[in-house]
């Protein structure tokens, strides 16, 4: 009767290894297709039609603190 109790346990171990990398393979192919699918996402081009730019990058001049203005504006208003 050991041996027969013994059998089971790894039969079980078995199947349950199975059911584990059968779950980690489609998760890494998931993973993998959702990689394709942005992959050719091209978020940095530049916006179509009516597209208004945000910011406009000033003060080339050393004597402006443009940066230092910016960065107040944001801690006090948090924008």
């Amino acid at each position: 009767m050991p041996l027969r109790s013994f059998v089971t346990v790894i039969l079980s171990a078995i199947k349950v290894f199975i059911l584990f990398m059968g779950c980690t393979l489609l998760f890494y192919y998931g993973i993998l297709w959702v990689s394709k699918e942005y992959e050719s996402y091209h978020r940095y081009d530049e916006p179509q039609g009516r597209a208004v730019k945000v910011v406009q990058m000033e003060g080339t001049d050393p004597n402006t603190h443009w940066f230092m203005d910016r960065l107040l504006f944001f801690y006090h208003y948090g924008e």
